[in-house]
């Protein structure tokens, strides 16, 4: 199969390692990167062994790359998706996969119209965790799933980030930062979702930012930093979310479960590929650790754009795909719609369960 060439427009903190990794993936030739600040582009071409450092319009000019990876802050996911479409480009882009859900409702047609393809992070449901997981609940381990809880609390991102203001702005906060990385999660192991409800605050105002090179810099706080909200799943199951950067001291609580008529499943940290597997069976009262079934279990951000690029060459789906990612997007967008408005939300938007990835490891299982 031959390698597709791909580009990337945004060479900053989470970069690192989608450079490394797509110089790694077999069917992935990454021959350019791009930024706004074109120096920061070349510092990382060279750090990397990249051909090219461009300014964004060059790379979005050049005729051999066929997708682009969008790793720009939120607020330009979709204007970068949008010229890459344009330029006849397919887009691999950073969660979440827009701000608003017109912006991905234009997106999505789009691409519809020029025969594109969209796909959007969080890709950690590829990994040997989640997969092990799908794999345990459909071989009916857990019986018929019942219900989920998913709990991501945080004293936010101001104390580690080098420029966190944008976690505290529109398309920001802990639900729409975190939360993709569940919603995604659940719809790969419960099916899409029919309904959302939910409460939103914001908790302090201002942040005050104690990282460095801004440290004591002011941080206005433009959405809210605690979010909680209940899902209604077309399988007839009932989940909770909660997302905060209001809780510096955590919760102790695991990351995400699924109970189940026949038994309880204790799911990894769904910003990881890898984690530990739990399954607690009805009437036992301890937990058994289950072995992965499954491989990309180490930091394989980037795999996403491996499948994308097989999906291509292929003309299968691609697992994360934009129709997931904009589905994910609409119910984030409900939680807040239903805490402001004191309603529940009904999803308007549907999708499919992403293709699962048979047992194994090795890139073979992608194909």
């Amino acid at each position: 199969m031959d390698k597709v060439k791909v580009g990337i427009i945004g060479c900053g903190n989470i970069s690192g390692i989608y450079f490394k990794n797509c110089k790694q993936y077999e069917n992935l030739d990454l021959v350019a990167c791009a930024d706004l600040d074109v120096n920061r582009a070349q510092a990382r071409a060279e750090e990397f062994g990249v051909p090219k450092a461009y300014s964004v319009d060059e790379l979005l000019a050049d005729t051999d790359i066929e997708i682009v990876i969008n790793l720009t802050i939120p607020a330009s996911h979709a204007d970068i998706c949008m010229k890459a479409l344009n330029a006849g480009k397919h887009v691999y882009v950073e969660k979440p996969i827009v701000v608003t859900r017109e912006e991905g409702r234009a997106l999505l047609a789009l691409a519809n119209e020029k025969g594109l393809r969209v796909a959007s992070a969080p890709e950690t449901f590829m990994g040997g965790g989640i997969q092990t997981c799908r794999k345990l609940i459909e071989d009916g381990e857990i019986g018929a799933p019942v219900a989920a809880t998913g709990f991501m609390m945080c004293g936010g991102h101001e104390n580690w980030h080098p420029d966190p203001a944008f976690y505290y702005q529109a398309g920001g906060g802990p639900m729409f930062d975190m939360g993709p990385y569940y919603l995604t999660a659940f719809v790969t192991l419960l099916g899409p979702i029919v309904r959302v409800t939910g409460s939103a605050k914001v908790t302090h105002e201002e942040r005050t930012i104690t990282s460095q090179p801004k440290y004591g810099e002011k941080i206005a706080v433009k959405t809210p930093t605690h979010i909680a909200g209940v899902l209604d799943f077309a399988s007839g199951a009932v989940g909770t979310l909660i997302t905060s950067f209001d809780t510096p001291a955590g919760c102790g609580l695991p990351s995400i479960e699924i109970y189940g008529t026949e038994g309880t499943l204790s799911v990894p940290d769904p910003n990881s590929f890898g984690g530990k597997v739990q399954l607690r069976r009805a009437g036992s009262s301890e937990w058994t650790e289950i072995p992965l079934t499954h491989g990309f279990t180490d930091n394989n951000r980037g795999i996403g754009v491996a499948d994308l690029a097989y999906a291509i060459r292929s003309g299968r789906q691609h697992r994360a795909n934009g129709e997931m990612a904009y589905h994910v997007l609409e119910a984030m967008h409900g939680f807040h719609d239903a805490s402001t408005e004191g309603r529940h939300y009904v999803m308007e938007s549907t999708c499919e369960k992403p293709q699962a990835i048979p047992a194994g490891s090795g890139f073979s299982v992608l194909y």
